[in-house]
């Protein structure tokens, strides 16, 4: 009969087929066009500090707070809207962000005051932090485990790393040729688009039975995540309330009838090795940009908009290793994936040891970070699809608010921690080359913990 060759509506398909239907691809489009654009957010301001701190009256001290406001927002709130898109819907939860990230964009364009754009980068975070985690809740729950969510989550991931690296260079072309304000008003129009394409496309997402928001769970973790985060990028005895925090957490999702997190979910080897593998892969790749952007600058002496230029090797690797990621998974296996894709994370970035304070290294530069940008990408696809796998349709809002949560804080902790090591040296060029070291020893420790602790799963 004709009606058998129709194909079935996305949420309803049961079986690991390997062809994409025409709806999943319009599903798959508008996901990805929204993690992109959140992705270039994290960056697209950093060529621009300078500027803004100059036009809006920011004090030297005062403009890590852009970069920060923005962290503490997309980290801490990550896994409490995770649960929240369970409660009152994916869908919903995916649209109301992004109508709060395209109004906060437009004030943050339009701003005349340091308080104004603060209060738009807060606001940026936060709808970052409930786009995030309803995308990939919606991507997991629309492509059945296997090939097909292999290959999503591999395009995912291959957009999100590009759009950090595209970030970068966009930030710097939309300064130099118009104005800083553009960083925040390019997000509008997309937006737009966005909220006019997916009402149609997207469809409802929730468990069968709403679960109940565990408030004191919420209040612990969030409170924690705040904490952490702000210790990682300004006060360290901060991390001291953060981590008292998050176990606090713990004891109290084991006493809740309808924990934020449960247990059971934090018990499974996969959840927990393929977000730790995750959290290393987020915070060395980010990182290591930063240590090439100040080599760039400082050493080499290259402009920021040449600089920001110099990763578009980067991200074409991470566009090819992203695509190359579902193939590599279907045949080798998740945990393989996180594995090679480290180990060549880890030679790539040793590599950068051999850098001089000529531009003669340039080649090499170019060379080890499409190399890494490859490895690394296969790590991050191996994480998501590790983190995310064996989890049931009204968990995968948990499951993906935990693996969102691992990218946020491991994009927040890389670059404070690569910093401190940079400043233990007189000698910016050492002290590059240290923090370098210390990098590739990072990635590769995550690499071969991985595949120890994973080899039963």
């Amino acid at each position: 009969m004709v009606a058998l060759d129709l194909p079935k509506p996305v949420e309803h398909v049961d079986h690991a087929d390997d062809r994409m239907t025409g709806r999943m691809r319009l599903v798959l489009v508008v996901l990805l066009v929204a993690q992109f654009m959140l992705a270039v957010d994290f960056s697209i301001l950093n060529v621009a500090l300078p500027v803004i701190g100059q036009g809006l009256g920011f004090s030297l001290g005062g403009l890590q707070w852009i970069a920060t406001a923005f962290a503490l927002a997309a980290a801490g709130f990550t896994l409490l809207f995770g649960r929240v898109a369970d409660v009152v819907g994916r869908r919903r939860l995916f649209l109301g962000g992004m109508t709060l990230l395209g109004v906060s964009s437009l004030v943050g364009g339009l701003a005349t005051g340091p308080e104004t754009l603060m209060a738009a980068r807060v606001a940026q975070g936060l709808a970052t932090a409930a786009v995030t985690p309803a995308g990939l809740s919606l991507l997991t729950s629309s492509f059945p485990e296997g090939p097909l969510r292999a290959r999503a989550l591999g395009l995912n991931g291959a957009l999100m790393s590009a759009g950090f690296t595209t970030g970068a260079i966009l930030g710097g072309v939309l300064t130099d040729l118009l104005s800083w304000r553009w960083a925040f008003l390019v997000n509008v129009p997309v937006v737009l688009a966005v909220l006019l394409v997916a009402p149609v496309v997207l469809r409802e997402s929730r468990p069968a039975v709403r679960p109940r928001l565990d408030v004191p769970g919420a209040i612990t973790v969030t409170a924690g995540l705040l904490a952490l985060v702000y210790g990682l990028t300004t006060e360290p005895l901060a991390l001291v309330v953060g981590v008292a925090l998050l176990v606090a957490f713990w004891f109290v999702e084991r006493r809740s009838t309808s924990p934020l997190v449960p247990v059971r979910i934090l018990g499974r080897r996969t959840v927990v090795w393929g977000n730790l593998a995750g959290l290393v892969a987020f915070a060395t790749e980010t990182s290591l940009v930063f240590l090439m952007t100040l080599y760039l600058q400082d050493v080499l002496g290259f402009s920021p908009l040449a600089a920001g230029l110099s990763f578009g090797v980067l991200g074409a690797g991470t566009v090819i290793g992203g695509v190359f990621a579902s193939r590599f998974i279907g045949r080798f296996g998740a945990r393989t994936a996180l594995v090679a894709g480290g180990l060549l994370q880890a030679v790539a970035t040793l590599a950068l040891y051999g850098l001089g304070d000529d531009r003669g290294s340039l080649g090499l530069l170019l060379a080890a970070t499409f190399a890494g940008g490859v490895g690394n990408m296969l790590a991050i696809v191996g994480f998501m699809v590790t983190a995310t796998s064996g989890i049931p349709d009204h968990e995968q809002g948990t499951a993906t608010g935990l693996a969102t949560m691992t990218q946020q804080i491991g994009i927040t902790m890389g670059t404070p921690i690569m910093s401190a090591v940079v400043v233990t040296s007189p000698v910016l060029l050492d002290g590059i080359g240290l923090a370098v070291l210390v990098n590739a020893a990072i990635v590769a420790a995550g690499a071969v913990l991985a595949g120890v602790f994973l080899r039963r799963t």
